[in-house]
């Protein structure tokens, strides 16, 4: 792939982006450490899941090369399963501020929410009521209304605004009420990238009485998650969004977690967060989510402190550097005729969809993958908001999603790309 002259500009931009004295991504030693990079493909698909990092192949490898048993023996291989689960709790607590015996893990977020969600269940009565919103993904939308429809509990919408994609925090004031049980609401739209006011959202529902289930799933690989900042009572997130393997996890008070009796195996054990965990673990792969986080707290080289304090200034100069390069991308896409930019909300992630007048998303992802770019088409699971939207009965949308190893010379060959974009 050739510079083009708009990836020139693009480097332009995104120096002047950066600021004296902040911290600064080495971008081209951050690309040197990711082995897929070398299929010289532009990887515009990281709101559906990033590439991995040598050290994170390597971790899952040397994992695979000695004895790990199952948890519960008395022998070296049972200690190395313990060690590989202790280690993954402990980095993803680092990664959003939570305590090691909070952390439930398991093979993806949807699944444990499902746990979750109906141990929670167990305590609604008839006449309860949660409330979802539009924008979610269905992971945090469907284990909701199914299990409430089964209780006998209300379920009440939370509306995206049209056109600017935004989930206004005020109607809040009108959904909540003194049987709400629980708020599911994202902390990032993998779809169109809005970022709702959730502590704001969380507050309101707290002072209703009301739980709070966060999807952190996309927004933990733009920006660091706090957990009690943004009010969770619990938080999902998965490590394949920020450069792990496939491994889920959501985050809680473990004292929160006492109070809830999941369905599971009777010899799982009944402490916290084990009991979560029916189906036992892939240890390899948490071997890997360790060494994501690893990764992240290492992107900046003269960060210092602890893991969550270099975590705090890695994922500085990510949301930084990402911004940059996305506003570019979206500035460009929105003054295309051909192009329709979906909502229009002031703080996003570097992520986007888009249709192409004439066009079938899916045709637009075959034209771009024919050049060499790796775009998702259809609605990524986020049903509930493209039905509202009307796009899904043209076949959704196409979805861009930028990361923190893309390069402007990438965003401008991406650029010119969907600008030559014509029906055929």
């Amino acid at each position: 792939m050739a510079l083009v002259a708009s990836g020139r500009q693009g480097q332009r931009l995104v120096s002047r982006a950066m600021g004296p004295g902040e911290a600064r991504l080495d971008v081209a030693r951050v690309r040197g450490l990711f082995p897929g990079l070398s299929d010289g493909l532009v990887h515009a698909e990281g709101q559906a899941g990033a590439l991995l990092p040598e050290n994170v192949v390597h971790a899952v490898a040397q994992a695979m090369r000695v004895p790990v048993a199952n948890r519960g023996g008395v022998f070296p291989a049972s200690a190395r399963a313990e060690g590989l689960l202790a280690s993954a709790r402990t980095a993803v607590a680092d990664l959003v501020g939570g305590v090691p015996t909070g952390v439930v893990l398991g093979p993806d977020p949807s699944r444990l929410t499902w746990t979750l969600a109906r141990a929670l269940a167990r305590t609604w009565r008839p006449g309860d009521e949660v409330v979802v919103s539009r924008l979610d993904h269905d992971a945090n939308v469907r284990p909701w209304v199914e299990l409430a429809g089964r209780a006998g509990v209300v379920v009440r919408w939370a509306e995206v605004d049209i056109e600017t994609g935004e989930l206004p925090d005020w109607q809040y004031d009108e959904l909540l009420g003194p049987r709400t049980r629980l708020v599911a609401v994202t902390a990032a739209s993998s779809a169109i990238g809005t970022r709702p006011e959730v502590a704001a959202i969380a507050g309101r529902a707290h002072e209703a009485g009301a739980l709070v289930y966060v999807d952190g799933t996309h927004a933990a690989a733009h920006g660091l998650l706090d957990l009690r900042a943004l009010g969770a009572d619990f938080l999902a997130v998965a490590a394949d969004m920020w450069c792990g393997p496939h491994v889920g996890a959501v985050v809680a008070d473990p004292g929160l977690l006492v109070d809830l009796e999941p369905e599971k195996l009777a010899p799982v054990p009944d402490r916290v967060p084990d009991r979560f965990e029916s189906g036992g673990h892939a240890f390899e792969l948490l071997a890997g989510v360790t060494a994501a986080v690893e990764y992240l707290a290492a992107l900046c080289e003269d960060a210092t402190g602890t893991r969550r304090e270099r975590l705090r200034t890695a994922m500085t100069a990510v949301a930084t550097y990402e911004r940059s390069l996305f506003d570019w991308l979206d500035q460009a896409l929105r003054a295309m005729r051909h192009v329709q930019v979906i909502g229009s909300a002031p703080n996003t992630t570097p992520t986007l969809s888009f249709t192409v007048a004439g066009m079938r998303p899916r045709q637009v992802a075959h034209e771009l993958s024919r050049r060499g770019i790796c775009a998702w088409d259809g609605d990524l699971s986020a049903r509930e908001l493209f039905n509202a939207l009307g796009v899904n009965e043209e076949g959704g949308a196409v979805q861009l999603g930028l990361m923190h190893y893309n390069t402007a010379e990438e965003v401008g060959y991406l650029i010119d790309a969907v600008a030559a974009l014509r029906p055929r």
